[in-house]
């Protein structure tokens, strides 16, 4: 059963504290084996990932095979069945146009004193994507990563993906294809994430990797930030649905369960003013547990991690999402915006009854990468800001020196920058000698 609070009670603060500060990220001794898989992919390059993908993933490739060939390609897309296709394409068509609105733009201006200022972006050049394989298989999370590295312009787009015993999904590839992704390569796990940032025989590197993994790819990503840019580290998913009395229990608990099945570490919290409520909603999810494909993993998810938190009212739960800051918050409410507006934290909103976190997951059209572990609170979901690189411009006139150029002056010889005040003396003397 998952843990029921209620904020009236004594001893909530604590409770909710534990709740709040639970470890939920697997955590096995992965460190070390990670320092030793980049360490080996740096030096041994294709010998290194032909090695450890027999090992883990039990196929034995060549550095002919490491990606997938154009046949390859075109024989597992053959296998979508039209509808899957179609879905593929829908949800590729309101992700691109969602994410085309994101495009910043260049700017410039002159300033009073005569000096001209801007910006300008450019796109990274070359772009990793890793898709995880083995306990199931993520198309959407293809187009989630590759269509805003296209719109925001990326020269070069590749995705790793493993492919355990061989068996790689149609679905995924498909997904590339609509994508536009240029290459893929039939390598996971911590290796691929080095391959990416180091570059081997047959891959190049890159400039940015993005894209959730386990815990081994996770470590991955920490471990090579600095060499490459990275988007987050991402850890298991979560959701919290706030939901008054006129919302549906039995849809409250199909959404619960949707983040529940995803993984055993994932977070689903129920936060409701109505203690009757938060019952019929757990009553739910007990009936509709049975009847899912992955009821073990949604079963030990709800079981170890889930919560009901009954509050005084809307206000309370506003406030208390903002502390748990989760990465996916369904507003069930009556008045959904008016609740919106009283959250800060929190990686996507999904407003009111007719807006499952599943739509977001697929075809709603924002990205739905998002910040896990409560790090919502200081970052945002994937979108083309992430492949996009801002650079700063500016020009001096002689007027504009002559204006601002002693202050810099001044401020170089306060921190004891000699020759920063020189550089700027040098041209207002030529400007005092006319």
């Amino acid at each position: 059963m998952p843990v029921f609070l209620d904020s009236a009670e004594p001893g909530f603060d604590a409770a909710f504290g534990a709740l709040l500060t639970a470890k939920r990220e697997e955590s096995p001794e992965v460190e070390g084996a990670v320092d030793a898989i980049i360490a080996d992919v740096r030096a041994r390059g294709d010998a290194a990932l032909v090695e450890l993908t027999e090992r883990f993933d039990r196929i034995r490739l060549t550095p002919e095979t490491l990606a997938f060939s154009e046949t390859e390609i075109e024989a597992l897309v053959a296998k979508v069945p039209a509808a899957e296709r179609s879905a593929l394409e829908i949800a590729a068509d309101r992700i691109r146009a969602y994410h085309e609105r994101q495009m910043p733009r260049d700017e410039s201006w002159t300033d009073e004193a005569g000096a001209a200022l801007g910006w300008r972006w450019s796109a990274v050049g070359a772009a990793g994507l890793y898709v995880p394989g083995g306990l199931a298989a993520y198309p959407s999370s293809v187009l989630m990563n590759a269509i805003p590295a296209r719109v925001a312009g990326v020269g070069r787009l590749v995705m790793t993906v493993p492919t355990p015993d061989g068996v790689a999904d149609p679905l995924v590839l498909a997904a590339c294809r609509v994508a536009g992704v240029d290459a893929v390569y039939r390598v996971g796990g911590a290796q691929a994430i080095a391959a990416l940032a180091y570059g081997t025989e047959t891959i190049a590197a890159v400039d940015k990797v993005t894209g959730p993994g386990n815990a081994y790819v996770a470590a991955a990503k920490r471990r090579v930030f600095g060499r490459v840019g990275i988007d987050m580290i991402a850890g298991p998913s979560e959701i919290l649905v706030i939901a008054d009395g006129t919302a549906d229990p039995d849809w409250v608990a199909v959404d619960l369960l949707s983040q529940a099945e995803h993984d055993e570490s994932a977070q689903s919290i129920l936060i409701t003013p109505d203690a009757a409520f938060g019952r019929a909603v757990a009553q739910a999810v007990e009936a509709r547990l049975p009847a899912l494909e992955r009821a073990a993993i949604a079963g030990a998810s709800w079981r170890d991690y889930g919560a009901v938190i009954v509050v005084r009212d809307l206000d309370e739960a506003a406030a208390l999402s903002d502390r748990i800051a989760p990465e996916h918050l369904e507003l069930c409410v009556d008045d959904p915006d008016a609740l919106a507006g009283k959250v800060t934290n929190a990686g996507a909103i999904f407003l009111g009854s007719w807006t499952p976190e599943a739509i977001g997951d697929y075809v709603g059209g924002p990205n739905h990468v998002l910040p896990t572990a409560r790090s919502a609170r200081f970052s945002s979901g994937l979108s083309v800001m992430d492949f996009l690189k801002r650079t700063t411009l500016a020009r001096m006139t002689p007027g504009a020196l002559a204006q601002v150029g002693p202050a810099a002056e001044t401020l170089a010889a306060a921190e004891g920058l000699g020759a920063h005040g020189l550089s700027v003396r040098l041209r207002l003397d030529r400007l005092n000698e006319g």
